[in-house]
């Protein structure tokens, strides 16, 4: 069997997870066994519906205990779940609660790892993992030789199936550990997509000047039905708030397009937006470091080009 955990907030699915499903019920094919998904805690969404991303089944352990994520606790449980059904990959989505999370799992399964897998192990000669290393700029392939294998999946590398027919859902019986994480208090921002679920993610820089700039870039977002992201000196100056911080030392996301508008493209920034499917740069320095790195590029006065670029988009949607 191959167990693929499923990440959610809000009591809603998260789109990574669905990624990761789809992907691991891929694996599952290859290695000729069945692909079955495990929830932890309640949620509102139906679960059979998993089945159109490729589970077969839906193991669920429905406890109000775990609705806020506890990683030792959920790294315990996911454990015990892929012993009691001799799963034999484990698959995660590559986000915050999945990184927290899978490595823990490995060592309890006393199973070989590879986080930030970008694509389908190889299974003709053994099992083979490719992954990318120095921040996006290589890949390497990590071959796994222990009877369990865990892998998490990069987001936005692996296309979301809804070919498949309702899962079986089934309690599954695990004892749940002590939680040591006390909540005192929850503070959710609101109103705005969140950065790691947006498909489109509008980003600004130092070349806006300053916070009383913003609204071009807010403009352009509501327009596209985008979420938006600085870059760190952005945040570190209390321009924007630092949950918006996208680099190495920020979030890593992978969105199908990311605009960057005044940003340089050091390559910490890099790190945590080289992922996505496409990158447009705007910026009125042609030697900018972003262009090499861009799909396509735009030399020009942010001012200038981000207020006739949302004036586009307005008069496309009211056309059409």
């Amino acid at each position: 069997m191959v167990l693929i955990y499923i990440d959610h907030a809000d009591q809603d699915i998260k789109n990574a997870s669905l990624e990761a499903l789809s992907y691991g019920a891929t694996i599952a094919k290859q290695l000729g066994t069945e692909a079955a998904a495990l929830v932890l805690g309640n949620i509102a969404t139906p679960l059979a519906d998993l089945g159109k991303a490729g589970a077969s089944k839906v193991y669920h352990l429905n406890s109000a205990e775990l609705n806020h994520f506890d990683a030792r606790q959920y790294a315990t449980l996911v454990a015990d779940a892929a012993q009691k059904l001799n799963a034999i990959v484990v698959v995660f989505a590559h986000n915050i609660n999945g990184r927290a999370i899978a490595p823990a799992v490995a060592v309890k399964l006393k199973a070989g790892i590879v986080t930030g897998a970008s694509s389908l192990p190889e299974t003709s000669n053994g099992f083979m993992v490719t992954k990318t290393v120095f921040s996006g700029k290589a890949f390497a392939s990590i071959k796994i030789e222990t009877p369990i294998k865990v892998i998490s999946l990069n987001q936005n590398s692996y296309k979301i199936s809804n070919e498949g027919m309702a899962a079986t859902v089934e309690n599954i019986d695990l004892t749940i550990p002590a939680s040591n994480i006390k909540i005192t208090n929850i503070d959710k921002i609101k109103g705005e997509i969140p950065l790691t679920e947006a498909t489109i993610v509008v980003s600004g820089g130092r070349g806006l000047k300053g916070p009383e700039n913003w609204g071009i870039l807010l403009d352009l977002a509501k327009a596209l039905g985008a979420a938006t992201a600085c870059s760190r000196p952005v945040s570190d100056a209390d321009w924007r708030p630092h949950h918006e911080h996208v680099g190495q030392t920020g979030l890593q996301i992978a969105p199908n397009l990311y605009i960057a508008i005044g940003i340089s493209g050091a390559i910490q920034h890099l790190a945590g937006v080289n992922r996505s499917k496409t990158i447009v740069v705007i910026n009125k320095d042609p030697e900018a470091p972003f262009f090499k790195a861009a799909d396509y590029g735009v030399v020009g006065d942010a001012f200038e080009v981000v207020p006739a670029l949302t004036a586009a988009i307005l008069k496309s949607k009211a056309s059409s």
